[in-house]
């Protein structure tokens, strides 16, 4: 029979077991003593004396091979061997020995398995009485008397090794659900911190490409128009000088947000629709606020201010469109709703497959448990709608 040290019921508690097993040797060595006086003073004392070693051997090799982990049945079959020659000869001699029985029955289940410990539970309970029979030869009513005793001992004996192999069986069964669930909570907390992991790559990556790709992008675009300019047209050249420098300026502050896991830099200190007019003057394009602007939580103004900018990147990347481009912020009770239009060559949504901007764009409006639509055709412009779920606003006593 296998156990784990530690792990299971009678494990845990193997005092207890140290205990009953001092309780029993003692009680049967007064018994014998006692009962001395039918069998002669110098016959109890042999049985008594005979009794002694069974602590020794017990304490040595019994106690350790029932605590190993697996038990190993030749060994444990060899000390039971042993403890039968020890205790046998004093069960022959005076019957009250055979109440040591009560201490060697459960060892013999703790130690093996159920078809072997049937075996030598028989075995300790039957022969003593049979041999005694035999050596003494009492009367019928005396033999009677302790043939029922060795069934009724063999019987408990039965059942408190039936217990006990239940005992075992349910703490193996506990231990092994108790091993799969550290080891399934392992698993667990490790696949918990990989996708925290990945969550926050894919945040870090979005916020790279909604501000600082795209500003990277705004300035190559500026240097390649001041470079077709210098020659021909210094006034605008300087002007978009001066956006090179306003657009690095924001970017360098959009990283230093990045890094410090702050609000982005046009939402600092602003509210959103300060900071959607901000963003829509470096863009040329127009901002309509409609609905009753209130403060709202990060989350959701953060969603809408990115989704402005990926829009409008998108607008300056791919609509080849020189006309104002719109910006709708719609306030409602329980919705907050953000909308970037333009005429421009326009596409099929369906057709997109690559790229990061529509996919991060949906993607981070269902962080916060809103939507993202792209209504587009080719020719027709694009429009792009973000709509995100909002507390309602609190209603003034």
């Amino acid at each position: 029979m296998t156990t784990t040290t530690g792990a299971y019921t009678w494990d845990r508690s193997f005092r207890l077991w140290d205990s009953y097993f001092a309780v029993v040797w003692v009680a049967t060595l007064v018994f014998v003593v006692l009962g001395a006086g039918n069998t002669g003073w110098p016959l109890g004392a042999l049985a008594a004396g005979l009794l002694v070693p069974l602590v020794p051997w017990y304490v040595a090799f019994g106690r350790p091979i029932m605590r190993e982990n697996r038990t190993d049945e030749h060994r444990a079959l060899l000390y039971l061997a042993g403890t039968v020659v020890l205790f046998l000869p004093s069960a022959l001699l005076v019957g009250e020995t055979r109440l040591m029985s009560f201490a060697l029955v459960p060892q013999c289940f703790m130690s093996l398995r159920l078809r072997w410990a049937l075996i030598a539970v028989a075995f300790i309970n039957i022969v003593p009485v049979a041999g005694w029979a035999l050596l003494w030869r009492p009367d019928a009513g005396t033999v009677f008397f302790n043939s029922v005793f060795a069934v009724v001992t063999l019987a408990f004996s039965v059942a408190i090794g039936s217990w006990i192999i239940r005992v075992i069986e349910q703490s193996e069964e506990r231990a092994e659900l108790i091993a799969e669930l550290d080891a399934s909570r392992h698993e667990i907390s490790r696949l918990s911190a990989a996708h925290g992991a990945l969550a926050e790559r894919e945040r870090l990556s979005r916020e790279i490409h909604d501000t600082l790709a795209q500003g990277f992008t705004s300035l190559l675009m500026l240097v390649q128009a001041v470079d077709a300019e210098l020659e021909d047209d210094l006034p605008a050249a300087r002007r978009h000088l001066a956006l090179m420098e306003e657009t690095a300026r924001q970017n360098l502050a959009e990283a230093r947000a990045l890094v410090a896991g702050g609000a982005p830099a046009d939402l600092h200190g602003a509210s959103l629709p300060d900071a959607l007019r901000r963003l829509a003057a470096r863009h040329g394009a127009e901002v309509d606020i409609t609905g009753p602007v209130r403060a709202l939580s990060a989350g959701p103004e953060v969603v809408a201010l990115r989704s402005c900018q990926e829009a409008l990147a998108n607008v300056r990347k791919h609509a080849a469109t020189s006309t104002v481009v719109g910006i709708t912020l719609a306030y409602a009770e329980e919705t907050l709703t953000l909308s970037v239009r333009d005429d421009g060559c326009g596409f099929e949504p369906s057709a997109v497959t690559d790229g990061y901007g529509l996919a991060g764009l949906r993607a981070r409006a269902a962080e916060v448990g809103g939507t993202a639509c792209v209504d587009s055709a080719p020719g027709t412009g694009t429009t792009v709608t973000v709509r995100l779920p909002v507390p309602p606003p609190r209603s003034t006593p």
